[in-house]
Order: structure tokens, then C-alpha cells, then sequence
């Protein structure tokens, strides 16, 4: 492989679906989500070479033949068998590092780090290597890396001994946890992480509480303080007003119209992931629904919460509970012609940014979030001065907080109370805070983002 990419991103997710035509030859297409999302603008631009993890029969084959060019992008597959990537991605990523950055394990229960799990983290490690190996291979002499995300957080270390020359930083869309929190980990395998993350550069996140959290993990168990910076991601604004205005988007937002009649809208976006706290929005709009009767039959909850980690256990009775919570609510509050909440389990994006422009409350209450993308789009799409109710422990409250109704994630009462207020919020003040939210936003753009990601590597971004 020629060593000739000058700028490289490195991610488990990359830009790029595979799936086979019907003439039996490999299609490439852009995939979704919000990695993609904010790198995207600037890996375009830069033409990077972005590696990311090849795991289906379809991306290995894929793999076999090498880079990709397809919409924009060149992406180089590195190729993972099954049960590798189920020991590397579920088990470690999913099962462990998840649970450990956000604050949320389960500690009578979980984890278990047992003989299974060491092997895994072998495993992780093994595939981290190959990261690594690649990104070595590929970079020009001098070149830069972007390593993206704690599921390869033994790279920047790895890459760096690998290739002095290179300029390497990686970047944090989770949280980060205390030092408490840190030390459920086995003791080894937290000072690897940690030294794999703080020995190859510089070290990102949406917030500065999570780059005072990382430091503090890697003051206390490395002795020594780590290289952060902070760089608040943001959403390609262009692409998002682009789905707003595609035809189908104009259908979903018809359709949904239809639905809700003239009433008030709540809404949320989100995956069916424990962090984000999806069964406490519920219960308080059951709370909302019981104080206050006027609102009965006058207001809707469109939830548009897909699935996510189907294949792991935790996910899949998250996701049950939530349809039997949604089923006892509107069974309960129900009325002929009204529907209390109606659940979206479809990850359908155009009907997704449909209801993302008719919310009148938008509902964003992680109990952790990195950054959170949906309660930036929100705001730039919405056509109703809509209010943004937002739990303080998503990173964006950061940037955003001031200009909305500010929540503890864990308090049902007081999120019914928000969402009363919000409701109940004069036609000023809602524009008030719909224009100060709007400037906040359209004064930072994916680009800058990932230009300050160059810039924190020494990759020479722009001014």
C-alpha cells in the first residue's frame, strides 16, 4: 500500500454501506449517523482517507480490493472476522468501555471480568493493532491522524510509536467518567486505555467537564497530567437544511400533520440507548398527563427512538420496557381520536427532521451524553420557535444551556415541570430563545470543528 494519505481518520464506523446489486457487483453508499454527519464536510474537503472497520461478507470483500472512492469519500476497509469483531466491539466497547465512560454500571450485576472477558480485551487489543498497522501503512510521511472514538483508544499510542513522524490526535464523542467510576475497570487494563489514549497526541471532547474528568482519571492512575483540548462538534448544516427541503422530508412532515391535528407537539430523536434516558421522558409525560388535565387530548409525544445494540441483552429489555411503558400510557390517557404518544421505531431520517421542524418542546434529557447532535439540529430546523427541554449532563448544555429549560435527567417531576413550562411559555419568550438558539448555533460549523481536530494534531489546519 502507497504511504501517501496526508490526513487520515480512523473510526469503528466509517462513511460507507456495501451491498451487493442485482447484477451481483458491490454498490458503495453513504452510510448515516452523526459521525459521519460532522466529520464528513471535512474529510470531503481534506480528502482524507478514512479507515474504518469491515465486518460483513460484503465489506470484506470490499476489503479485498482495497480503498473506495464513492460519494466523496475514500475510505480504506480493514477487514474483522465475526467473532473478533464480537469480542472487540460488543463485548469490550459495548459491554464495558460504554457503561464505564457514561457512569452507568450496573455494579451488583455487572460487569464480570472473567477469564471470557480477558480474552475479549486481548481481542480489543488485537484489533486496535491492526488499526494502527493500517493507518501506518497508508499515512504519507509527516501526515496527519484523527483517530476517532474510545473504540479504538489504544491507536493514538500504538500509531505513534509506529510512525514518530506523524502528527496524531484523537477525539472522544462519549463523555469521560470520574476516577471513581474509572476504577471499576481491572487496574491493567484502565492504564492501558488511558495510556493508549493520552500517549499519541493530544486528546478531544465536546465539553470541558469531560476533558477535566480524563485528566483527573489519568493524574490519578498514570502520574502524570494529560495533553486535552476542547472543540464542541456541530452538525453540516447544509446537508441538514438540504433533508428539510428534499420532497420526502415535505411527505414525513404531511404525514405527521395529519397525526397531530392542530395540537402541541413534544418531541424526541433519539436511539433506544440507556443513556439516554428514554423511560424518564415518558414517565414524565405520564406525570404531565395526571397534573394537569387540560392538556389531555390537547398534546402530543411523537417519539422517534430506533434501535440500537440489538444484539446485547441490556438492549434488548431497555427496548421492551419501553414499548410496555408506552402501551400502559396510552392505555391509560387514550381517548377516541387521541393518541398520547405515538412511537416511531424506524430509523427513518427525512420523517426524523420532519418532526425535528413541527416540535413545539423538544425533549433531550441523557442521563450522559458527549455532546448530543439532536439538540443542535433541532433548533436550526424548527419552524414553531419550539423550546428546548435539556438535561445538564448532555455536553452540548455547554453551548446551549442559557437558552433552555435546564433539567436534572434523573428527576421525573421536574422534567414534567419543564415540559408544563414549555408548553405554557408566551409567544415572546419562545421566539426570544429560539433566536438566541438559532445565533449560537449558525456561528460554529462542522468544518471549523474538524479544522480545530487538524489544528490540535499539528496538521496545519486553517486559521
Amino acid at each position: 500500500m502507497d504511504a501517501d494519505a496526508e490526513v487520515m481518520i480512523l473510526s469503528n464506523r466509517g462513511p460507507l454501506g456495501f451491498a451487493r446489486r442485482a447484477d451481483g457487483t458491490l454498490e458503495a453508499r453513504r452510510g448515516g449517523g452523526g459521525l459521519v454527519v460532522s466529520l464528513g464536510p471535512g474529510a470531503q474537503r481534506a480528502g482524507a482517507l478514512w479507515a474504518a472497520a469491515a465486518t460483513t461478507p460484503d465489506d470484506q470483500e470490499a476489503a479485498r480490493a482495497g480503498r473506495v472512492d464513492a460519494e466523496g469519500f475514500r475510505v480504506l476497509p480493514v477487514a474483522l472476522g465475526a467473532e473478533e469483531y464480537r469480542a472487540y466491539y460488543d463485548v469490550v466497547a459495548n459491554q464495558t468501555l460504554w457503561f464505564c465512560v457514561h457512569g452507568m454500571w450496573d455494579l451488583p450485576r455487572r460487569p464480570r471480568f472473567d477469564r471470557h472477558w480477558w480474552k475479549a480485551w486481548e481481542t480489543f487489543k488485537e484489533v486496535n493493532g491492526r488499526f494502527a498497522s493500517a493507518a501506518a501503512a497508508a499515512l504519507a510521511p509527516g501526515g496527519t491522524a484523527l483517530v476517532q472514538d474510545y473504540q479504538l483508544a489504544l491507536v493514538p499510542k500504538m500509531l505513534a510509536e509506529l510512525r514518530p513522524d506523524a502528527k496524531v490526535a484523537s477525539f472522544l464523542h462519549t463523555p469521560w467518567c470520574c476516577p471513581q467510576e474509572l476504577a471499576v475497570l481491572p487496574d491493567e487494563a484502565a492504564v492501558e486505555l488511558l495510556a493508549g489514549l493520552a500517549g499519541g497526541g493530544p486528546v478531544g471532547f465536546h465539553s470541558p467537564r469531560w476533558a477535566g474528568s480524563f485528566r483527573a482519571c489519568c493524574d490519578e492512575r498514570l502520574g502524570a497530567t494529560a495533553t486535552t483540548f476542547v472543540s464542541p462538534g456541530a452538525t453540516d448544516a447544509d446537508d441538514l437544511r438540504a433533508v428539510t427541503a428534499s420532497a420526502e422530508c415535505r411527505r414525513e412532515l404531511d404525514d405527521l400533520a395529519s397525526a397531530v391535528g392542530d395540537r402541541r407537539l413534544i418531541v424526541r430523536v433519539d436511539r433506544i440507548e440507556l443513556s439516554k434516558n428514554v423511560l424518564r421522558g415518558f414517565w414524565a409525560f405520564d406525570d404531565l398527563l395526571e397534573q394537569r388535565p387540560d392538556l389531555r387530548g390537547e398534546v402530543v409525544f411523537a417519539a422517534m427512538v430506533y434501535p440500537s445494540r440489538a444484539g446485547l441483552a441490556e438492549y434488548q429489555a431497555y427496548a421492551q420496557e419501553v414499548q410496555t411503558l408506552v402501551a400502559h400510557i396510552n392505555a391509560r390517557w387514550g381517548q377516541p381520536g387521541w393518541t398520547p404518544i405515538l412511537l416511531d421505531p424506524d430509523d427513518n431520517h427525512p420523517r426524523s427532521v420532519a418532526a425535528l421542524r413541527r416540535y413545539d418542546v423538544l425533549l433531550v434529557n441523557p442521563i450522559r451524553d458527549g455532546l448530543n447532535l439532536v439538540a443542535k439540529e433541532g433548533p436550526l430546523v424548527n419552524e414553531r420557535d419550539g423550546v428546548v427541554v435539556l438535561s445538564r449532563h448532555a455536553g452540548v448544555f455547554d453551548e446551549i444551556g442559557g437558552h433552555t429549560l435546564a433539567v436534572n435527567p434523573f428527576d421525573v417531576r421536574a422534567t414534567a415541570d419543564a415540559l408544563a413550562r414549555a408548553l405554557d411559555m408566551v409567544p415572546a419568550e419562545r421566539a426570544e430563545r429560539a433566536e438566541a438558539l438559532r445565533k449560537v448555533l449558525d456561528a460554529r460549523n462542522a468544518l471549523q470543528w474538524f479544522d480545530e481536530q487538524l489544528a490540535a494534531a499539528g496538521g496545519g489546519a486553517p486559521a
